[in-house]
């Protein structure tokens, strides 16, 4: 403990912070990756004017309040105060919006990954440069902003993410990390930097705007893992902590989103590997070999903070409809004077979960609290569906709950290995729907009948990951990334590995084939004004 004390009084440490969809995480960790201290804040994206979207005051409110529940864990723990470090990294939810004018005023709200309010602009775009443009790019909320005629794009300057905009108030550095940069506008691998030819498609396509911009000088510099991304300014440490503790000059590496960090945490950037996030949404990273053959709306393609390709199958929709009903559940026992502590109200239903029929005995789940670009649902609307001879249980009620949980993202998956015959050594599980161990994990290898693994240093997610990016700010050079994990990080790290259950696959295929015939009533009910 001692000669801990002395590190973070001498500054050798790194600090990693990730501002994810309902709670922000910091961590603090020695230079082997080991966590000495966390912290963290929660917070909620708000639905206003039928935007998901989080306040501008409350971005900087909760950051600060995460870095001061990380000091207080630090000073409970160690006598001590985080003054100085090695390297500070900053995650963040990718893709989504963020605008600003010359002053860097902020020009409209912050739209997030969660809105599906951009379809003509993806669909044209995705027709324009033959490559898939989701709903929730950066670039897909500009043209479509543009398509609105909305007035503040004569006036923007600067488009980022979420990530990329702390860092650059922190730093003030107009950059961000390709991983991140790749879920803004396509990404030309072999010059690792935004595709050349489709920024100049872009400027001919959107001439008649007659607009004061184009598209590469409103656009932050990509990077990559290890390259220098700036210092903490006078401004940035008294942004990030309030009380002056904090030091000026410490180097931030690039900005990461939170799919790249997840690749760090769970050591799955090489080829052929991958992870699956598991929370408020779920998406799959794998690391392709090579291009896939053709475009698909439901997959998009991303890279790795180093810059290798990667399919991406996301779905803006998971855990939430299930803590919706655990909430319930719970308040219901309360109504009978019975009290339970969350965590155990979880472990209990999920267990629960296990003892359901193989197909959920016939019921039919959708958990679109927002709209989902791989069913085409521009709005959310949540269903629990219960046909007169379906055997509604407990125990179905909640397995098929955790079924539909990943219902959109199989989908895409299903791409990739029936009809692109990818090849997958292993996918590792991460998010906060494993926390309950065992059960999640076993569902989802069954689902996509793929052996799953987890590992403890997962649990810590994307702050973990972003803070060994920024450890590695030392590293590069000297070795790869690939090799900086595998040697210095993940060599002692122990996996619990889940492999599919044959009753539970085919249990699974004959849910997935109703779910598929379902979405027309979660259509229907959008469409009626339901919500």
């Amino acid at each position: 403990m001692q000669s801990e004390k002395q590190l973070i009084e001498n500054g050798q440490v790194v600090i990693g912070i990730e501002l994810g969809s309902t709670r922000i995480k910091a961590v603090l960790i020695n230079d082997t990756g080991m966590i000495l201290a966390t912290g963290g804040a929660d917070w909620e994206n708000r639905l206003i004017d039928s935007i998901w979207t989080y306040n501008q005051d409350e971005i900087w409110l909760k950051l600060q309040e995460s870095f001061q529940d990380l000091q207080k864990t630090v000073k409970e723990k160690y006598r001590t105060l985080i003054k100085k470090a090695q390297g500070i990294g900053i995650s963040g939810m990718m893709h989504g919006y963020l605008p600003f004018d010359q002053q860097g005023n902020q020009l409209v709200p912050f739209r997030t990954w969660r809105n599906n309010i951009t379809s003509k602009a993806s669909k044209n775009l995705t027709a324009l440069f033959d490559y898939p443009i989701p709903q929730r790019w950066s670039i897909a909320h500009l043209y479509q902003a543009m398509l609105n005629n909305e007035t503040h794009i004569t006036q923007i300057d600067y488009i980022t993410t979420l990530a990329g905009y702390i860092h650059w108030q922190l730093t003030g550095e107009k950059v961000l990390g390709i991983g991140d940069a790749s879920g803004m506008f396509p990404i030309d691998t072999n010059s690792c930097s935004f595709n050349q030819s489709m920024l100049e498609m872009f400027d001919k396509h959107i001439v008649d705007f007659k607009l004061p911009w184009k598209i590469s000088n409103i656009l932050p510099t990509v990077l990559v893992a290890g390259q220098p991304a700036g210092y903490l300014t006078e401004k940035g440490a008294l942004l990030l902590d309030p009380t002056g503790n904090l030091q000026v000059g410490i180097p931030l590496c690039p900005p990461e989103g939170d799919a790249g960090t997840g690749m760090i945490a769970t050591n799955c950037i090489k080829e052929k590997t991958g992870n699956i996030s598991a929370g408020t949404s779920a998406f799959a990273m794998i690391v392709l070999e090579k291009a896939l053959s053709k475009t698909y709306s439901e997959l998009d393609i991303v890279t790795t903070p180093a810059g290798k390709l990667v399919a991406m199958a996301h779905a803006n929709n998971c855990s939430t409809d299930i803590n919706a009903w655990v909430k319930l559940l719970g308040e219901t026992l309360q109504t009978f004077g019975v009290k339970i502590c969350t965590e155990e109200l979880y472990q209990t239903l999920f267990l629960e979960a296990l003892k359901g029929d193989a197909d959920c005995g016939g019921l039919l789940s959708y958990g679109f609290h927002s709209g989902e670009h791989n069913v085409g649902l521009s709005e959310g609307c949540p269903m629990f569906l219960h046909p007169t001879n379906a055997k509604f249980t407990l125990q179905n009620f909640m397995r098929v709950h955790l079924y539909t949980a990943f219902g959109a993202m199989k989908l895409g998956m299903d791409i990739l290995r029936d009809q692109e015959k990818v090849d997958i050594d292993h996918i590792l599980g991460h998010g906060g729907i494993f926390k309950t161990k065992g059960i999640a994990e076993q569902m989802l290898a069954s689902a996509l009948n793929i052996p799953i693994a987890t590992m403890n240093t997962a649990s810590n997610g994307g702050a973990w990951g972003i803070a060994l990016l920024a450890n590695f700010l030392k590293k590069r050079g000297k070795v790869s990334l690939e090799d900086y994990l595998e040697r210095f990080i993940f060599n002692q790290s122990h996996l619990m590995v889940y492999q599919p259950e044959p009753e539970m696959v085919d249990g699974y295929q004959s849910f997935i084939q109703q779910y598929k015939k379902g979405i027309s009533v979660v259509e229907t009910a959008v469409n009626i004004g339901i919500k």
